[in-house]
């Protein structure tokens, strides 16, 4: 069977019938660098047309806060003094660029996530 890039929800919807007919396929069979080919497509149409952006900075802090069971006070370490965590956290204050690095080590939140403006 020809693949080609996926341009229209009908061509998405077949490659997605395919996919399922063939999904169980093992690593060695006929189909297997179909199912390949037909994932990297899929891949790349639901990347362009479902585009998830990123998480804005400080419902990233507080989702991962909430994660690890932190309380403002587990954070003050990484930016300083507990009132300057509920500054951030309230949006009256911005992130230093020292303030995102250390959180990006304390809490693992990528640093891009970081540096976006709020």
């Amino acid at each position: 069977m020809e693949h080609r890039i996926k341009k229209t929800e009908a061509d998405y919807a077949r490659a997605l019938e395919r996919l399922e007919a063939i999904f169980d396929s093992d690593a060695t069979s006929v189909h297997a660098e179909e199912l390949e080919l037909l994932a990297l497509l899929i891949e790349k149409y639901e990347n362009e047309r479902f585009a998830i952006g990123m998480p804005d900075p400080v419902e990233a802090i507080k989702f991962r806060m909430e994660q690890l069971g932190y309380k403002q006070k587990d954070l003050a370490a990484a930016i300083g003094l507990k009132s300057r965590v509920s500054e951030i956290l309230n949006r009256k204050r911005k992130l230093s660029i020292d303030m995102i690095r250390k959180l990006h080590e304390k809490l693992g939140i990528p640093a891009e996530v970081l540096i976006q403006e709020y």
